[in-house]
């Protein structure tokens, strides 16, 4: 896996940035609007912000004074495809399980 989707996934590993990330899919959201369901420090929520921005999958908007954040949905793109590639391995390998589970059950024929 290439250092790319290693920080995406390192990202999403934790329930708080991934609430964030939900949040931001309704819509561009301030630090403070970011800070208030989690109800943990400012600090705590720009460190989680900062992680994010690393991974590429958040951007700092500008809007005004305020700094809103905005979700990159192409860098969760990239991720969704990698998951999409590994189920697909995943899948062919049980069709082909399901083939030889088909084939063993079948009565062999006597000549």
């Amino acid at each position: 896996m290439n250092d790319s989707l290693n920080l995406k996934f390192a990202a999403l590993a934790d329930p708080t940035r991934r609430g964030i990330l939900a949040m931001l899919a309704q819509g561009e959201a301030t630090v403070t609007d970011l800070q208030k369901p989690f109800g943990i420090s400012q600090p705590a929520i720009s460190k989680h912000l900062k992680v994010l921005e690393g991974a590429g999958l958040i951007e700092r908007g500008r809007a005004a004074q305020s700094r809103p954040r905005r979700l990159n949905t192409a860098a969760l793109a990239e991720a969704g495809a990698w998951i999409d590639g590994v189920r697909q391995l995943w899948d062919d390998s049980f069709d082909r399980l399901d083939e030889l589970l088909a084939d063993l059950q079948q009565p062999e024929s006597k000549e």
